[in-house]
């Protein structure tokens, strides 16, 4: 991430990131094709049926809670041409909530929209879903583990911090095993965040490399100290169990 997140609460990153859950539906609309002028009558429109499923998600938007997220995406549009009433369109929308529970409760609604589309326009269509991610749990042991090893590297970070409306595979791992997840800023002249061509620039700088390197020390440091001290992985192992069953 950028350091600008973290700069501003006198540290330069997290030890015990929090993420939120997701989950992904994918419909895929097949209707029939026909020529637009001289009998669309005779064609399906899945094209419409995209549209209105596109217009039922964003009307859904209005009655899901502040913590929650739909991002949708159009994956498969008609050939640029007005000519043909379009037969085959895709779409895809993720759900995101703090818990797995409701991240999939979202995706229910959201298919009830995607199969609304469907219904209105006459078309058929195949909804597939997707794995999804869990929330990330946080092993306070760990990050005050990491947060230590850091902080002799010259390197203070939060023990952890707000949750941020984003998943990652590292969510499903946690409710395996005790994990680790920590974030560590790096310097973009323009604040750039994840996934933008100027955050991608910043990561190749000299700083950037040197604070990852460090934060790579300190995570194989926190991995040496489960291993080889019984009273701290027995810390790491209380927490693991009693956060799950609180949940």
């Amino acid at each position: 991430m950028s350091d600008s997140q973290y700069l501003k609460k006198g540290v330069l990153g997290c030890a015990g990131f929090l993420s939120v859950a997701s989950h992904t539906v994918q419909a895929t609309y097949h209707g029939i094709s026909a020529h637009a002028g001289a009998s669309p009558w005779e064609g399906i429109n899945a094209l419409d049926a995209l549209v209105s499923a596109y217009v039922n998600v964003s009307m859904l938007r209005q009655q899901i809670l502040p913590t929650e997220k739909i991002n949708g995406a159009i994956v498969e549009a008609p050939k640029p041409s007005s000519n043909a009433i379009p037969a085959l369109t895709k779409t895809e929308y993720t759900a995101r909530s703090p818990t797995i529970r409701g991240a999939r409760d979202l995706a229910r609604r959201i298919r009830k929209s995607l199969e609304a589309g469907a219904l209105a326009t006459g078309c058929n269509v195949t909804i597939e879903e997707k794995s999804g991610y869990a929330d990330l749990r946080v092993n306070e042991a760990l990050s005050r583990c990491f947060s230590e090893h850091i902080a002799v590297e010259g390197i203070e970070v939060l023990r952890t911090d707000d949750p941020v409306s984003a998943a990652t595979d590292q969510g499903n791992v946690s409710y395996i095993v005790p994990s680790l997840h920590a974030v560590i800023g790096i310097p973009s002249t323009d604040e750039s965040k994840n996934h933008t061509a100027g955050f991608a620039e910043a990561a190749g700088n000299a700083v950037a490399y040197d604070r990852i390197m460090k934060s790579a020390k300190a995570m194989a440091m926190t991995g040496w100290d489960v291993l080889t001290d019984g009273t701290f992985y027995a810390q790491v192992k209380d927490h693991f169990d009693w956060d799950r069953n609180i949940r």
